[in-house]
């Protein structure tokens, strides 16, 4: 039992000694690490400033920064690992993580996923930062492509983080990809208007608009014939942006209503047509009526002179 504590005590020992002996190497990797941070925000500026002056697409200005970024942060822990433990070399430490990459793999493999989608996505750049979009139900304007998030501000100022995998694989609708975007603006109208002069009416009232784009022309098309109304659309190009988009329709539906209403274009209500039947008579619970019964319903005198003669 001695022989066994004495064992014990020894290791205790062995283990102190060898934690002292390894401090100055542990605080100089701490210093590594500390010099690792101010290495990569310098290379983070440098790289910015180098994109701008390099690249025109943002994605991919983004995409620098951010890679060179990460690559200093992982030189500088594998230096310090290296430091803080010397016996471990180069070469064991690759082996390392040849060996935990399958594991690591497994543990954060929707990091990765994450991480390898947003490489994509600032490659093949199908939006760019500013852009607006459409993805998974959310519309909003592209703050930031990160290496593991896409950021979108939406129109009511809420910013919404999307993991880069969900972006990636999901359809995309850029909104603003073309410079130009088409408005579809239904409208309808009585069924004794004159089909041509609606059609001239709204046509020339979309014309007066000013930031109506006149290429693509404007177009006024018949699409059916509704419950109370004949519909027609008003197809017209503007500016991509939401806001636009949004001003200029309301400045289109002032417009076409002022027109019509010049022209004398009635603009139907929904109309409905009700009926009114006789409850008792047509109730499943009445009783079954005979044909005599009808026929002294057809002629009450009759029947009131017969009862009267009984």
């Amino acid at each position: 039992m001695s022989s066994l504590i004495e064992g014990v005590r020894v290791r205790l020992i062995d283990l102190v000694a060898e934690g002292v002996a390894i401090l100055p190497a542990i605080a100089f990797a701490l210093v590594i690490l500390l010099l690792t941070r101010l290495a990569a925000n310098l290379v983070r500026r440098a790289a910015r400033r180098i994109a701008d002056r390099t690249l025109k697409s943002l994605s991919l200005r983004s995409l620098l920064v951010q890679t060179s970024y990460t690559f200093v942060w992982v030189a500088g822990i594998l230096l310090a690992c290296i430091i803080a433990f010397p016996s471990l070399g180069l070469g064991d430490l690759i082996a390392l993580l040849g060996l935990g990459s399958v594991a690591i793999g497994f543990a954060f493999q929707d990091i990765f996923k994450n991480f390898l989608a947003g490489v994509l996505l600032l490659l093949q750049e199908p939006f760019s930062l500013g852009d607006q979009i459409i993805v998974s139900d959310f519309e909003g304007t592209v703050e930031e492509i990160a290496l593991r998030s896409t950021q979108i501000r939406t129109y009511q100022g809420e910013l919404v983080v999307m993991p880069n995998s969900i972006v990636f694989t999901s359809p995309v609708q850029v909104m603003t990809g073309k410079l130009q975007r088409r408005t579809d603006l239904e409208i309808g109208v009585d069924y004794n208007t004159p089909l041509p002069l609606a059609i001239k009416t709204l046509h020339s009232a979309a014309k007066t608009v000013e930031e109506v784009d006149n290429t693509p022309s404007i177009e006024v098309d018949i699409t059916g014939f509704g419950d109370s109304s004949i519909d027609l659309v008003v197809r017209y190009w503007t500016h991509p942006e939401q806001k636009s988009v949004r001003r200029i329709k309301t400045q289109m539906m002032l417009a076409l209503k002022q027109a019509c209403d010049q022209a004398d274009i009635t603009i139907p209500y929904p109309i409905r047509t009700v009926y009114h039947f006789d409850q008792e008579k047509y109730s499943d619970a009445s009783p079954i009526a005979t044909p005599d019964d009808s026929r002294d319903r057809a002629n009450p005198e009759k029947s009131q002179s017969a009862s009267a003669q009984s």
